[in-house]
């Protein structure tokens, strides 16, 4: 076979994807110290979670699969690696709605000045 071996071209790419998360959090971390207001800041804190969680840890899946010197315990580190980039893939923008939900119920982050505010039409009902 002329080329690339699958095993090293699994690294690269996996190394690739974690240099990739790793410059997304780097953005993400700049963006939450300049924005202006919670809601925005959480923007970018998802943003850095889902860029600079969930590749790098699909990555390191494809690094581990890629390394021989691991062994069988590869597959395991592999597979440990994809069920948790998953997870952080379905949970965090629930745990970042949730808090942006308690954020504009507790109306303890203000946002000034409001352009549009199509949740206090909802607000308004349910207190009702």
């Amino acid at each position: 076979m002329a080329g690339i071996p699958l095993d090293w071209l699994l690294v690269w790419i996996g190394g690739i994807m974690i240099v990739v998360g790793v410059i997304s959090d780097l953005i993400a971390s700049i963006g939450m110290l300049r924005f202006p207001n919670f809601f925005v800041r959480l923007h970018a804190a998802t943003i850095g979670t889902i860029w600079g969680a969930f590749l790098p840890l699909i990555g390191a899946a494809l690094v581990a699969a890629g390394s021989e010197f691991l062994g069988e315990y590869r597959w395991f580190m592999a597979g440990g690696a994809v069920v948790t980039a998953f997870l952080i893939l379905i949970l965090a923008p629930a745990g970042s709605h949730a808090l942006a939900r308690a954020a504009y119920r507790s109306k303890a982050a203000k946002v000034e000045p409001k352009v549009v505010d199509h949740l206090k039409e909802f607000v308004e009902v349910e207190e009702k």
